[in-house]
C-alpha cells in the first residue's frame, strides 16, 4: 500500500533519547511530549495487551514498546494516513503492533471481540462547544474531534478487562469531565497534575483507573516539566524527573 503521504512531507523524529524513530507529518498534528508521558504511565508488563484509542502515527505506542517488550499492541485511528504512518513507524521501529483504521463508534468485529489489561488515549483536548476549530483538518481531528469526552470513556472502559486499566492524558480543566463519566463505573482513581513550571498551575493531567477497583482516590504531587520559577518561558531544560521520564525510559508514577 502506498503512503498518502510523499517522504519529503515527512520527518524523522527521534523519541525517548533516540530509543524510538517516529516518521510525522510536516504539516498537521505532530506528537509531542504527551504520548511519551502517556506511555511512561502505563504499569505494564510483558505479555499482556494493550489498546489505543486515537492512536495517531503511533507516538505512545512506540515509546510503550521501547519500555516494555513483548506486549500485545492494538491501535485505532480514524484518519488512514495516521493509521498508515502508524503502521509503518512499527516496523521501522521492529515492533509487532495491530493498527486498525476506523471511527471508535464503530469499532472493527476484531476489536469488540476483545478486552484488554490496559485500554490508553490522548483524547481530543477542546470541546468545541466552547472553541474555535483549527485550520488544519487533520489537527482538528486530533485536537477537536466531535466526538464528546465521555463518549471516549465510554468506549475505553468497554474495553477494559476484569482488573485492567484505562489510563488517559487530558487538559487539567476537563478533569471534572473524567471523574463523572468514571464515578460508578471505575474505581481505583488516581490523577497525577503536569504543571509547565513550580509555581504554575496544572495544564494536563493523567488519569488512571481499574476495572472494578475499589482503592480510594488519589490526587498525586504534580510533575514538574521545566526547570525555573513561573516567570520563566516554557523554553529550557527539563526537571530532572522529566528528563528521566521523557528521555530515559523512566516511568511517570501516578
Amino acid at each position: 500500500m502506498t503512503s498518502i503521504w510523499a517522504d519529503d512531507a515527512l520527518t524523522r523524529d527521534a523519541f525517548l533519547g533516540g530509543a524510538v524513530t517516529l516518521l510525522q507529518p510536516r504539516r498537521g498534528y505532530r506528537a509531542g511530549t504527551d504520548p511519551v508521558l502517556l506511555a511512561a504511565a502505563i504499569e505494564a508488563e510483558a505479555g499482556q495487551s494493550v489498546l489505543e484509542l486515537g492512536c495517531g502515527a503511533g507516538a505512545a505506542l512506540m515509546c510503550l514498546a521501547a519500555r516494555v517488550p513483548g506486549l500485545g499492541l492494538w491501535g485505532l485511528e480514524v484518519q488512514p494516513g495516521y493509521a498508515d504512518l502508524a503502521r509503518r513507524n512499527a516496523a521501522l521501529n521492529g515492533v509487532e503492533a495491530t493498527i486498525l483504521g476506523a471511527d471508535l463508534r464503530a469499532m472493527p468485529p476484531e476489536l469488540r471481540a476483545r478486552r484488554f489489561d490496559h485500554v490508553i488515549a490522548n483524547p481530543p483536548y477542546f470541546d468545541r462547544a466552547h472553541s474555535r476549530p483549527a485550520p488544519d483538518a487533520a489537527k482538528e481531528t486530533a485536537f477537536g474531534a466531535p466526538l464528546p469526552l465521555p463518549d471516549w470513556i465510554d468506549a475505553m472502559a468497554r474495553r477494559v478487562a476484569p482488573l485492567g486499566r484505562l489510563t488517559m492524558i487530558q487538559r487539567a480543566d476537563r478533569l471534572p469531565e473524567i471523574i463523572a463519566a468514571l464515578h460508578g463505573r471505575m474505581g481505583g482513581l488516581a490523577v497525577r497534575p503536569l504543571v509547565s513550571r513550580a509555581g504554575r498551575d496544572a495544564e494536563r493531567v493523567v488519569v488512571t483507573a481499574r476495572q472494578s477497583g475499589r482503592a480510594a482516590f488519589r490526587l498525586a504531587a504534580p510533575l514538574v516539566l521545566h526547570a525555573g520559577d513561573r516567570h520563566v518561558s516554557d523554553a529550557g531544560d527539563f526537571t530532572p524527573e522529566a528528563e528521566k521520564i521523557l528521555r530515559h525510559r523512566g516511568k511517570l508514577r501516578i
